[in-house]
């Protein structure tokens, strides 16, 4: 998988790090950003070797959102190239949002409009008490479309009505209690709280890391309560518990030894 100037991907035994790497526009999306953040998290996705991905920002900042040159030329497009234009976007953030993978956000600086969506997209997300959030695209008189699914499961509809609506930002303490960040630490603690989140992480089943998040998107989609939504359920844990690595699970429990998909960071069992 070639890799693109403005990001850099590095390998630390089955762990992957994305890095945005415009950090001189506090590492703003434009269309070769975008196109290629969704063409590496497709790459991820296939590597049997990867069992999780960091995605961060290099620089002062996580993502400032969207590139003033973008959006310059955005303006000139017409309705057809505009719609092409953000479907790109739902296309990347929705490939990262679906990635078998565990993503982990590790976020720093700002992380602002599309910057806010992309830690959204992640499972997990880890900021630095200095972190600054906002879904500021009113104030350019547009609306926080594309990012609004992602945004609106983390932290919920009526949070979104008063972020969506004023523009305004938010620190990293207030991410946090509305749900948009799991975790907030200073700055000099971030490598060692991914790193802890890493290792959890690595002690879970890949595959069973998988199909849950595929479970959180059945029963999210599916009416609540219903016949139906049993059936699901009961379908996936029924699959787990037959399935080689559910077996090598119990086994491992029983035998009081580790199973044989659990790793270290450094790639040794």
């Amino acid at each position: 998988m070639s890799e693109p100037a403005c990001l850099a991907v590095h390998r630390d035994g089955p762990i992957a790090t994305v890095t945005m790497n415009r950090p001189e526009v506090f590492n703003a999306f434009d269309e070769q950003m975008i196109d290629a953040l969704r063409e590496t998290f497709a790459g991820l996705a296939e590597a049997p070797s990867v069992r999780a991905i960091v995605l961060q920002g290099a620089g002062k900042h996580f993502s400032a959102g969207a590139d003033v040159a973008w959006m310059r030329r955005a303006a000139a497009y017409g309705e057809a190239e505009n719609r092409a234009d953000a479907r790109r976007l739902a296309l990347m953030l929705k490939t990262i949002d679906e990635c078998p993978k565990p993503v982990v956000a590790r976020v720093h600086g700002a992380a602002l409009g599309g910057g806010t969506g992309l830690v959204a997209a992640c499972d997990i997300a880890i900021a630095s008490e200095g972190a600054v959030f906002g879904t500021t695209e009113v104030r350019l008189g547009l609306a926080a479309a594309v990012i609004s699914p992602f945004v609106l499961r983390a932290i919920g509809p009526r949070q979104a009505r008063r972020l969506f609506l004023t523009g305004e930002r938010i620190d990293a303490a207030r991410a946090r209690t509305i749900g948009l960040v799991h975790e907030v630490v200073p700055e000099a603690e971030l490598d060692r709280s991914v790193g802890r989140v890493l290792d959890d992480l690595l002690a879970g089943g890949p595959e069973a890391q998988a199909a849950s998040k595929e479970l959180i998107r059945t029963v999210l989609a599916m009416p609540q309560g219903g016949s139906i939504l049993t059936e699901a359920t009961v379908a996936v844990i029924a699959a787990r518990r037959a399935s080689p690595e559910g077996k090598e699970g119990l086994a491992a429990f029983l035998d009081k030894r580790p199973p044989a998909w659990r790793i270290a960071r450094g790639g040794s069992t």
